[in-house]
């Protein structure tokens, strides 16, 4: 039986999900609920309710005999109305795709990129099809990242790390009363992650997001992943930016963005805490 997964997109060209030029591969589905999510709609699966079928406005989305939504790609312009209609943080543009389907794809920018990377929603919901992607695609002589939520136990099997060059891991917030707030998940999982891949040789980054005016939860974060990382990996601390985000679902930051040089103030501390591969975006 062939393995397939769920892809979002893919873009053949990005600068900015790991290092040099890479294909990028967003899967759809993820455990965690972040209220700042700048891509909600890679969530959830589609529940097929209609909404996006009575609204697309060039009639691109219609149902099939089994009442499943059916995209129709040569008919879609693109305007994104299914997904800003959505209630269930969820996209009908999904594509069921095997390896070789993706593979096929890769092949089309392969002289030009360093590798790819594997994204989400959370790819590693998809260990399995990884495990084969990834084997697939270094015979190629190009490289594997990971880019996680650090939902998915990367100590269970150890299989997936055997075959990826690196994690680019988030550690989005520590007080444990804060990351439930805007993730809706503990944060044991994910600290036992950043550990275990710095263990493993296998961290590549570590992100943090820093939040207008919460200056002991930011601080908190910080602290303490600049103190497990030291110099041994990249530490990105990225500044909140209200674009694209389900903004009913965060209310006390409102619509601003945070400043610039109030973030790199957590820039310095990260260096000053041995984090030296500490940068801001």
């Amino acid at each position: 039986m062939t393995l397939t997964a769920p892809v979002n997109k893919i873009i053949p060209f990005s600068n900015v999900d790991g290092p040099s030029n890479r294909t990028a591969i967003f899967f759809q589905g993820c455990p965690f609920n972040c209220l700042f999510c700048h891509n909600p709609e890679t969530i959830n699966m589609c529940v097929n309710c209609g909404v996006c079928v009575k609204n697309c406005p060039v009639h691109a989305l219609s149902f099939d005999d089994s009442g499943s939504v059916v995209w129709d790609k040569g008919k879609c312009v693109q305007c994104d109305t299914c997904i800003k209609v959505c209630p269930h943080c969820s996209s009908p543009k999904i594509t069921m795709m095997s390896v070789a389907d993706v593979m096929k794809e890769i092949r089309r920018t392969l002289p030009y990129i360093a590798g790819i990377t594997t994204s989400g929603g959370e790819c590693t919901q998809q260990n399995e099809f990884l495990i084969e992607l990834f084997t697939e695609v270094q015979k190629l002589g190009k490289t594997c990242l990971i880019d996680s939520n650090g939902s998915f136990d990367f100590e269970s099997d150890p299989r997936v790390l055997s075959v990826c060059d690196g994690v680019m891991l988030d550690v989005k917030a520590y007080p444990e009363e804060w990351h439930r707030h805007l993730i809706g998940h503990d944060r044991e999982i994910v600290l036992k992650n950043l550990h275990y891949l710095l263990e493993q040789g296998k961290l590549y980054e570590v992100r943090t997001l820093i939040f207008p005016g919460r200056d002991d939860e930011n601080e908190a974060a910080v602290r303490y992943v600049s103190e497990v990382i030291g110099d041994r990996c990249f530490y990105k601390i990225i500044r909140y930016r209200p674009f694209g985000v389900r903004e009913k679902y965060l209310p006390e930051l409102g619509d601003f963005t945070t400043d610039e040089d109030y973030a790199m103030k957590y820039v310095e501390l990260a260096k000053s805490l041995g984090a030296a591969k500490a940068y801001i975006i």
